[in-house]
């Protein structure tokens, strides 16, 4: 019988520990947080210093019942994740285990491998009360700011909102981005590039040093041109080198997997704890970039066998951010020489992405050759340049991959004379600031000191679950482009099109989001200001050092704070969600005004205390409440369009609805996300209304109405259902074979096993 039980967080983990430490070790797991704050009430006594009450949620109280009678007559090690949070869970479980902290082994590693498991067991310590208390801040401080400032939100602006420290902090910086770009006013200017033939060698491309202002200067520098010729004025060969990136960090591992991988931040962080928990990389939530002399030597030794020694460069990088949290190792494998980290897919790019940046930081640099060619002429001053990068050397590129494509130059000497083929100049566009990605955003909370590695995937999943912010992917419009052409000594102009404002999976804030953040600024500008959030995290991080006590930090917020929630009693509503006035129905002379809705931005004509209902209808696509105009407002309210009756004297209207637009006929509805609700004919939306009852007929296989059960054709098959339980039919079964009596015994056998 094992005499030592170690206590982790997950059962994966659990399961790869057990394969490493003998009989003597039983693990177990307790699921992850065993206690916390209640999901209703504050739960926090402001007047006796803050202290939280904590409780064993319904789910977790079989799992305690189960870690009490495992904890008897055993020695206890808590093997929770070394960060703050982990600590925090270890204590948790000293108290719902009537452990003494004081007292209890608690061991830490960064790496589930045997060595660092041996280790650990040799070198024990006790439960950290300082890392303890400065995620009982962190936990604390959040709570009071979501349960005092949310339901002033709701209150004031729509229900349903919350607000969070940090969360509300990431929705300014998009919504600021979003304010930016609607300021931004595109200014173009002429790019002027030249084609040289160099017959055998190919085709030279030059550009311009500098861009031209306007059209009439391009045309005038063209006609320069003509009759000009051309010459290699100097050319300039320069040795470079590139240098590998440290390996990752948490912030690091989300922007590149981002990039390289398409994986959203949550999805990064889900696929390297799977990797973690097998054994395969170190803990992946850190702010360091150290790599430990043992892996160094790792990494050397792959790197020799592998490359060869010209390939071997090591190095010690440090870590630069203030404060870092988790600062113990870089995310690396736990074995170098492991090319196959799982077979699961996403796991195995995760791996290979991971073990390629830890390998490449201890490898030499990649050697380049970079030649700039100037071309002049013997009509004016102008210079056309032509650059090129070749990679002598690869280095860590051998591993990492190539950043960019050589760019072969060919052969030329100075004073050698090249033939003109084309110049052309072509007007370009000032583009406005980028919108923010999953991974630019994570960089941007990191540059400004805001959250820690653990809260920046739950962070931006809040904010889109919450609906203040939403990832999209935009068509973008067509643009003019004007371009002058000077070939064989003529001038000729042509116009193209070009599609801009493209956006792929970009955040672009919700009226929801803006409205908040202004009302957030505005009346509590604290909670969304950078240098609070910033200043917080500083205070917490010295909680963790025993340098600060985090019911004074929680005091010094608070009591500001809680006077602005009172005073927000004063704060009225119209000014709070600020709707705007966009100008006057010219049918009944009454106000239409732009405004946050239940599910959004909206659109109504009149005032709630008018003597007839105000009328409502929702923003026309792709507009907001900042910017819907009037002539687009009023153009929503000939909607909803009637279109005559179907056969069975069913009346049919066209309409706009939370989901897109539809057709109506009696009750039912048909989406026409395909079709504009504005233009569509009756013939198109009666033909769209006899596919789907054409669908919904072949839909049903048996309708029992006397006692409400039905046999369906469902997306994966037939199956049973009374509105509330679905029973998948197999498929030894004929559906259409189903009475009465066996679909009702079909429901009662899946209730029966849905309660056990």
């Amino acid at each position: 019988m094992a005499k030592n039980l170690l206590i982790v967080e997950s059962p994966a983990k659990a399961k790869t520990i057990e394969k490493y430490l003998g009989s003597d070790y039983q693990v177990l797991s307790s699921y992850g947080h065993i206690r916390d704050l209640p999901k209703s009430g504050l739960n926090i006594d402001v007047e006796k210093n803050f202290e939280p009450t904590y409780e064993i949620p319904v789910d977790s109280k079989k799992t305690i019942a189960a870690l009490r009678k495992a904890v008897k007559g055993k020695t206890v090690l808590l093997a929770t994740d070394e960060d703050r949070e982990g600590e925090a869970i270890s204590w948790h479980l000293c108290q719902a285990l009537k452990l003494d902290p004081g007292t209890t082994k608690r061991i830490v590693f960064h790496e589930i491998t045997k060595q660092a498991l041996l280790d650990a067991v040799n070198n024990p310590r006790k439960v950290d009360i300082n890392l303890v208390n400065a995620q009982q801040a962190r936990r604390v401080l959040d709570r009071l700011v979501g349960y005092e400032l949310s339901p002033v939100l709701m209150k004031k602006i729509r229900r349903g909102l919350s607000a969070g420290r940090v969360q509300s902090v990431a929705v300014r910086i998009i919504v600021e981005r979003e304010r930016e770009i609607e300021a931004f006013v595109a200014k173009s200017s002429y790019k002027v590039v030249a084609e040289f033939d160099l017959k055998k060698d190919g085709l030279l491309i030059a550009e311009l040093k500098d861009k031209l202002a306007t059209k009439k200067d391009a045309q005038e520098f063209l006609e320069s041109l003509i009759s000009a010729e051309y010459s290699v004025g100097s050319l300039e060969k320069k040795d470079g080198k590139k240098s590998p990136p440290p390996p990752f960090t948490t912030s690091t591992l989300q922007q590149v997997a981002s990039n390289k991988l398409g994986f959203s931040v949550r999805q990064t962080m889900v696929v390297a704890q799977k990797l973690y928990e097998a054994g395969k990389i170190t803990y992946m939530r850190t702010d360091s970039l150290n790599l430990s002399s043992t892996a160094i030597a790792q990494a050397e030794k792959t790197i020799l066998s592998n490359y060869g020694e010209q390939y071997l460069k090591t190095r010690h990088f440090k870590t630069k951010s203030a404060g870092a949290q988790e600062a113990h190792e870089a995310i690396r494998p736990t074995d170098f020489s492991s090319e196959k980290g799982s077979s699961d897919s996403r796991e195995q790019k995760l791996y290979q992405l991971i073990r390629a940046r830890a390998l490449a930081s201890q490898m030499s640099e990649a050697k380049t050759e970079r030649t700039t060619v100037i071309i002049q002429n013997n009509k004016n001053d102008a210079k056309f340049v032509a650059k090129g990068e070749i990679i002598v050397f690869d280095g860590f590129l051998k591993v990492y991959g190539k950043m960019t494509d050589d760019t072969i130059l060919p052969p030329l000497n100075v004073g050698q004379k090249i033939e003109n083929t084309r110049v052309s100049a072509r007007s370009v566009f000032d583009k406005p600031p980028a919108r923010y990605t999953e991974a630019s955003l994570v960089k941007k909370l990191e540059s400004e000191g805001i959250g820690r590695p653990s809260t920046y995937a739950p962070t931006i999943s809040t904010i889109q679950y919450r609906e203040y912010v939403e990832k999209a992917s935009r068509e973008g419009a067509p643009r003019d482009v004007d371009i002058i052409n000077l070939v064989n000594n003529k001038i000729s102009s042509e116009t193209e099109q070009e599609n801009f404002g493209v956006e792929k999976n970009k955040l672009f804030p919700t009226d929801t989001g803006k409205i908040v953040t202004d009302f957030l600024v505005k009346y509590f500008p604290d909670i969304v200001d950078y240098k609070f959030t910033v200043r917080a995290e500083e205070e917490f991080d010295k909680i963790a050092e025993g340098k600060m006590k985090w019911n004074s930090m929680i005091s010094e917020f608070y009591k500001p704070f809680h006077k602005l929630v009172l005073a927000s009693e004063d704060i009225s509503r119209q000014d709070a969600s600020q709707a705007r006035e966009i100008g006057k129905d010219p049918k009944s002379g009454k106000p239409v005004i732009a405004r946050l809705g239940r599910y959004g931005g909206m659109i109504q004509i009149g005032q709630a205390e008018d003597e007839q209902k105000p009328k409502f209808a929702p923003l026309p696509e792709g507009s907001t409440i900042d910017n819907v105009t009037l002539e687009q407002a009023l153009e929503m309210f000939k909607l909803p369009r009637d279109l005559g009756k179907t056969a069975d004297g069913e009346e049919v209207t066209t309409n706009i609805g939370r989901f897109g637009p539809y057709v109506k006929y009696g009750d039912k509805f048909v989406s026409i996300k395909d079709e504009d609700p504005f233009s569509i004919t009756p013939k198109k939306a009666l033909e769209l209304i006899d596919e789907k009852k054409k669908a919904d007929k072949e839909k049903v296989i048996a309708n029992f109405e006397d006692v409400n059960i039905q046999v369906l054709n469902g997306r994966f098959g037939p199956y049973i259902t009374d509105g509330k339980t679905n029973v998948k039919i197999p498929k030894d079964i004929d559906p259409k074979k189903i009475d009465v009596k066996a679909a009702t015994k079909m429901l009662k056998e899946k209730t029966k096993k849905t309660k056990k």
